[in-house]
């Protein structure tokens, strides 16, 4: 029986794990005395792409690897196979979240003048156990503040490489834009006090799991 070559291998790895692999990680799917160099392992993973360019499959690459994905454009179809609602998300918690995508280093402090209302626990909570956000540091101004960034799991969930992926502020009129750029799903408007945000700022727990 032949050896399978180092794109079947590899193809092989990405469809099993379900989850993005670093060049690094793949070149250790083989012994030190079999390991590929890392321009060949890139040069299998192009292969794939091109082989998948009329599939509906493609190979993405984002902040924490390669991965196989079903694409975009099949979703209103595939999304059938699974009986429970997408995850949907507040205009709050948007908003905070592109904020901070966008402004980072930011303290909550900075979020809410320029939203211009205070930003709930809850919604920073969620965002922090999404894994989207995280501390990355403190402002040096009194009372040292938390300043706030986006993660690789944030880059990963919304396919992007790195940051510079975002799209320009420049090409886009507001945060409804946004939100729609980065195909996250908005709830029915729920009002709330004015100045203020309310449990309806983050999704409930039945339509996001974690």
């Amino acid at each position: 029986m032949a050896k399978p070559s180092l794109k079947n291998i590899i193809e092989g790895a990405l469809l099993a794990v379900g989850e993005p692999l670093s060049i690094d990680r793949l070149r250790n799917l083989f012994p030190d005395s079999e390991m590929p160099e890392r321009e060949a392992v890139k040069a299998a993973l192009a292969e794939l792409e091109y082989d998948y360019r009329r599939r509906g499959i493609e190979l993405k690459e984002v902040a924490s690897g390669f991965r196989i994905q079903v694409r975009d454009e099949l979703s209103p179809w595939v999304s059938r196979l699974w009986e429970e609602r997408p995850s949907r998300y507040s205009r709050a918690l948007l908003e905070t979240l592109a904020i901070i995508a966008y402004r980072q280093p930011v303290t909550r402090a900075e979020i809410e003048d320029i939203r211009g209302v205070s930003v709930s626990s809850n919604i920073m909570r969620t965002l922090q156990e999404r894994e989207w956000v995280r501390v990355i540091g403190h402002r040096d101004v009194p009372g040292r503040p938390a300043m706030f960034g986006t993660t690789r799991k944030f880059l990963d969930y919304f396919n992007l490489k790195n940051l510079d992926d975002l799209p320009s502020l420049i090409e886009l009129r507001d945060l409804e834009e946004i939100h729609m750029e980065l195909d996250l799903k908005l709830p029915e408007e729920v009002p709330a006090a004015e100045g203020s945000e309310t449990e309806a700022d983050v999704p409930a727990q039945e339509d996001d799991p974690v």
